[in-house]
């Protein structure tokens, strides 16, 4: 099969180029004499360049055919990185004027990861003359990644090409040995985030965002920040920078690009189309980690419901790209095996889990008004993720709910019940934490569980003080209050992780923000706390005064 332009072309001509296939390059050198003078013959007869993608062993594995300015190279993904990061292909292309490598040959050559990029200078004859080439450099302290050579003529090169690629390989993995382990099985990726936001907000939403990345399990290798005049509709960033930062990733060994922003369907088949490394987006990587944290049947069916939503408008262009995008990351829940079927299914599914969480919604109610029949107050704990709502649940109930400092440790509601003197007792909720542009999926499918938040009698807003973005998670979890329409619902602020803080900051922003300080470790800190629920639900019969 010959690759590129072939429209237009003689049946001999076409011939002529599929003969290539039949010819092998000896393993010790670049090409030999006798396939040089073929292509470039061929290239002036055709006035196109001719290019050939080789094998180390010397196979001849594509044939490509481009105008008179270029050649575009083929998909080359069959072909994996080896340990040196290099794919073990060179591409040898014909250049009709003579000239060096352009920045086009330089940029495929560091995005394909070729051992080599080479362009052989063609003579009015038909000859070869002048050899340019290039190769891929370890890591240096210039930062320099390609080096360039070449010869006054193609024979003049004395290149014993297994032993420069050998060598090449052994720079190349040593140099990475030393920064990155390539034996830990976890994905390697570069965090990314394009914004036109403060400089303060992108490195508050890039810290979370590495929050994130830790808890899904992922090595973090990087970060690019970029904030673009207007944001390009394709690939968010500029074709010429999203290159670069593929560049950067590959040579650091990433796996992965996880964007910090949002990816529109669009946007992520454009940028796959770019690199095999995948693609994932802040919404991916938050449904990746509810899919591990999922452990309840209800848990597990809206973590699928908001998967299969999530996957539904990405199945168009369902390809290569697609199939680089759900690998590993965003693949967990419904599966591999979900993602190949088609539209009609995945809506069917979705229909059915979307009656199994009315069902569960219906039993969730009965046992509420169960709840309500009794006349037991109601608390629901809420709150960003990791401020320490379940610990805080644990100390006052003494349970064991699973707590760990990792974003969405818990998604599955707790129940436990309070008690007070004189026999009385409150029944206290934990709900998944909140963060900020949760995905609008999970919002959904986890809706039905946070209906139980109508039922309180109070929200008690734990907040993390010792975040310095505290104040931001606050106005963060109201807002997502106010979107579930529970603003009418009584709410304490409680300020968690007091030890963390001089005492004396922590009391002015008690009083500025009218809030109540506890260390969910240590219940010697509870006490206002307690007092403060005492007073509200049973006010004739408080015993301690809260002042």
């Amino acid at each position: 099969m010959i690759y590129g332009q072939t429209g237009g072309l003689k049946a001999a001509q076409l011939k002529a180029l599929e003969r290539i296939y039949q010819r092998q390059v000896p393993p010790r050198e670049l090409i030999s004499s006798e396939l040089a003078h073929y292509l470039c013959g061929l290239s002036r007869e055709l006035r196109r360049q001719i290019g050939i993608i080789v094998e180390r062993s010397g196979v001849i594995r594509h044939v490509i055919l481009g105008d008179e300015r270029e050649i575009v190279i083929p998909d080359l993904s069959d072909w994996g990185l080896g340990r040196s990061g290099l794919r073990g292909l060179r591409c040898i292309h014909t250049h009709l004027n003579n000239e060096p490598l352009s920045q086009d040959d330089l940029t495929d050559l560091a995005l394909l990861r070729l051992d080599l990029m080479v362009a052989i200078g063609v003579s009015e004859q038909g000859d070869p003359q002048s050899c340019y080439y290039a190769h891929l450099l370890p890591s240096n302290p210039q930062q320099k990644q390609v080096e360039q050579h070449s010869v006054r003529h193609l024979f003049q090169l004395q290149l014993d090409i297994k032993a420069f690629l050998q060598g090449l390989d052994d720079e190349l993995e040593g140099s990475v040995a030393e920064t990155v382990d390539l034996s830990d099985p976890r994905e390697r990726v570069l965090l990314v985030s394009v914004s036109r936001g403060s400089r303060r907000e992108i490195e508050d939403s890039l810290q979370e965002l590495r929050e994130l990345a830790r808890t899904a399990d992922v090595l973090v290798l990087g970060e690019v920040i970029q904030r673009p005049q207007r944001l390009n509709p394709r690939y968010l960033m500029g074709e010429g920078k999203l290159k670069e930062v593929v560049i950067e990733a590959l040579q650091q060994r990433a796996t992965m690009l996880v964007f910090d922003q949002d990816l529109t369907p669009n946007q992520v088949r454009s940028i796959s189309a770019l690199t095999d490394l995948k693609v994932v987006d802040r919404s991916q990587l938050i449904l990746d980690i509810f899919a591990r944290r999922a452990h309840t049947l209800d848990g597990k069916v809206q973590v699928e419901l908001a998967q299969l939503k999530y996957i539904l408008p990405r199945l168009a262009g369902k390809g290569t790209a697609f199939s680089r995008l759900m690998g590993g990351i965003g693949g967990r829940g419904p599966g591999e095996t979900k993602l190949e079927i088609d539209r009609r299914r995945i809506r069917d599914r979705i229909s059915r889990l979307e009656k199994r969480l009315q069902e569960m919604a219906r039993a969730r109610r009965q046992r509420r008004s169960k709840r309500l029949r009794c006349e037991v107050p109601i608390v629901s704990i809420v709150g960003y993720t990791n401020a320490g709502k379940s610990t805080l649940l644990n100390a006052l109930t003494s349970s064991d709910v699973l707590t760990e400092d990792l974003l969405f440790a818990t998604l599955d509601t707790a129940t436990r019940r309070l008690r007070f003197p004189l026999e009385r007792e409150v029944i206290i909720t934990d709900t998944v934490g909140f963060i900020r542009q949760l995905p609008e999926s999970l919002v959904g499918a986890f809706r039905a569980t946070l209906e139980e938040l109508e039922d309180a009698d109070l929200l008690l807003h734990v907040v993390d003080l010792s975040n310095p973005r505290f104040e931001d998670q606050i106005q963060a979890v109201e807002q997502i209050i106010g979107d579930l329409e529970l603003g009418q619902i009584p709410r304490l602020l409680v300020f968690n992780k007091i030890d963390l803080l001089p005492p004396e900051d922590v009391e002015a922003l008690c009083r500025r923000y009218q809030a109540i300080g506890v260390c969910a470790r240590e219940r010697k800190t509870f006490e206002r706390l307690l007092a403060v629920l005492e007073e509200r639900f049973w006010p004739e019969e408080a015993v301690v005064d809260r002042g």
